[in-house]
């Protein structure tokens, strides 16, 4: 998948994916969405934001882990 609206720019935020060149990183919008907040508040919170940067974040969240191994621990 292409990720349009996923920049990555290293002399921005620390060079963490960010959204369309905004400085909000993706990190921070898929937290949001793990907080559970709607779509419209986190719209509210980040005006610039559009509902799709919101989907893609969560796409590129999803295709980022699929991509690495994570360190988890097993729970018997």
């Amino acid at each position: 998948m292409r990720f349009s609206r996923i920049t990555v720019n290293p002399d921005q935020m620390g060079g963490v994916p960010c959204i369309r060149g905004l400085r909000i990183p993706v990190a921070t919008v898929v937290g949001m969405v793990a907080d559970e907040m709607t779509t419209a508040e986190i719209l509210a919170a980040y005006p610039d934001l559009e509902a799709e940067d919101i989907r893609e974040a969560l796409f590129f969240a999803a295709e980022t882990v699929r991509e690495r191994e994570l360190p988890l621990v097993m729970v018997p």
